[in-house]
């Protein structure tokens, strides 16, 4: 599964798929399992698809699990990466390849807004999480301010205020 996600997929959109694939066709976990692995991926440094490939495999089957999303993402797409990168200068010629790339793109981008408006569906809850939600947007996406700070902030912002309504709700 992890191979031809891995194989078919360029310009991002890959972990909107693997949402697509693990959650609502496989239904090996819930949303929420999967939306919780993808945030926790995405803190981890590195490669935020691998990963997720990597805490999928681990999650469905341990450590052989995770060893085998790893090469899953690495290795398929590598071998095609370096057939392509054979054949692509001479492709670059037609105006056709340049179109279909943005299609590609496009569709990545589809993909990957229908997981970000998932996940914030998800996350709107209450108002204080609207309101980090979208003061993230705003400072990253508008503001243009450095990605690492907001995040050193809103992240502990975010987490405190889930431990509140935690403990808020079991009492």
């Amino acid at each position: 599964m992890v191979a031809r996600i891995g194989l078919t997929s360029f310009g991002g959109g890959v972990s909107g798929w693997m949402m697509r694939v693990v959650v609502h066709e496989k239904r090996w976990m819930t949303e929420a399992e999967f939306l919780t692995g993808l945030a926790l991926c995405q803190v981890f440094p590195g490669i935020n698809v691998l990963n997720l490939a990597i805490w999928l495999g681990h999650k469905l089957h341990g450590g052989k699990g995770a060893l085998a999303g790893a090469l899953a993402m690495l290795v398929p797409p590598g071998i095609v990466l370096l057939l392509l990168a054979l054949v692509f200068t001479d492709l670059t010629q037609y105006g056709w390849v340049s179109r279909a790339l943005d299609g590609v793109a496009a569709a990545a981008i589809g993909l990957g807004a229908q997981m970000g408006v998932r996940a914030a569906q998800r996350a709107a809850t209450a108002l204080l999480p609207i309101v980090i939600m979208v003061a993230t947007f705003v400072a990253i996406g508008l503001l243009r301010w450095p990605l690492v700070p907001v995040v050193l902030v809103m992240a502990p912002l975010g987490i405190a205020l889930a431990a509140w309504r935690e403990r808020r709700n079991a009492a």
